[in-house]
């Protein structure tokens, strides 16, 4: 878990409520204007103060707290990638340190758009670094690193996030190669199949894959066995739909069509001959 994060917010409680304007009572359900405004006044505040400071220093930790929601948004959208909470809001926050030193309120841009991808990219970078177990080429590795910066500069600059074909025109790449780079960035872990998955009583992934199914096997043949006995004269495929489908013996097949066991036997031996020579014919 990084230590400069963590010291950071931990040292935040009481100065946010220092830095708030005498008679305010700070509420939970503080909503997200108040936070803007709030920001706001401490960035004018902090515009007059020496840095270094103790009061400079309350300050910046104030901003922190109240913009530590902001963290704590950008950090949801990494949930998926099984890494603990807690230590992603951590990384955002030092993202949200870095862009509080940074910005400057004079050019005349929100502090939470200016902030948000200094954070997201602070996670992805501890992403990129710190926690991928599935082994990525090198070059799709270095790729991925620039497919990041251009998505973070185009979503800023188009204010949406940008297609596949923004992204190769602006690195001089095809699509393909982006589309590579995209699926190695999301290549961060290896989960078991025995995993346990959120939510009570739900399967596994081994419980959720498919089995093969014994029958597939014989999907061919009985293909082929359908277009093999619409070549033969009607009686002899009748004699062996009655003696293979309907499991009948060559007496009662006999007595059913009107003729000598012996000439059902031999029809069904001619018609095995058709069979297996055309099969030779198919392969």
């Amino acid at each position: 878990m990084p230590v400069s994060a963590r010291t950071a917010s931990t040292s935040t409680t009481g100065a946010a409520s220092t830095a708030y304007p005498r008679g305010r009572t700070r509420t939970p359900s503080t909503n997200a204007a108040d936070a803007r405004a709030l920001t706001q006044v401490l960035f004018e505040q902090i515009s007059r103060l020496e840095p270094g400071t103790p009061e400079h220093a309350r300050v910046r930790a104030a901003l922190i707290e109240v913009n530590l929601p902001l963290v704590r948004y950008a950090a949801a959208r990494f949930r998926s990638r099984n890494e603990p909470m807690e230590d992603v809001v951590q990384v955002g926050t030092i993202g949200l340190i870095n862009a509080i030193d940074r910005f400057d309120p004079e050019r005349g841009v929100q502090f939470p758009t200016f902030a948000m991808p200094t954070v997201v990219g602070e996670i992805k970078r501890y992403f990129r670094d710190n926690v991928r177990t599935v082994h990525v080429p090198r070059r799709l590795h270095e790729l991925w690193v620039q497919v990041s910066g251009a998505i973070e500069d185009l979503t800023v600059l188009h204010g949406r996030s940008p297609t596949t074909a923004e992204i190769a025109e602006r690195l001089k790449l095809s699509e393909e190669e982006v589309l590579a780079c995209l699926e190695a960035g999301r290549a961060y872990h290896a989960t078991s199949l025995e995993a346990a998955q959120e939510g009570d009583g739900a399967p596994g992934l081994l419980d959720r894959l498919g089995y093969e199914d014994p029958a597939l096997s014989g999907v061919e043949h009985r293909d082929l066995v359908r277009h093999l006995l619409v070549q033969l004269p009607e009686r002899e495929r009748r004699i062996l739909l009655l003696r293979y489908f309907g499991n009948l013996t060559q007496s009662q097949i006999s007595a059913e069509l009107g003729v000598s066991q012996m000439h059902v036997s031999r029809l069904l031996s001619r018609s095995f001959a058709r069979l297996r020579s055309a099969n030779q014919l198919e392969t």
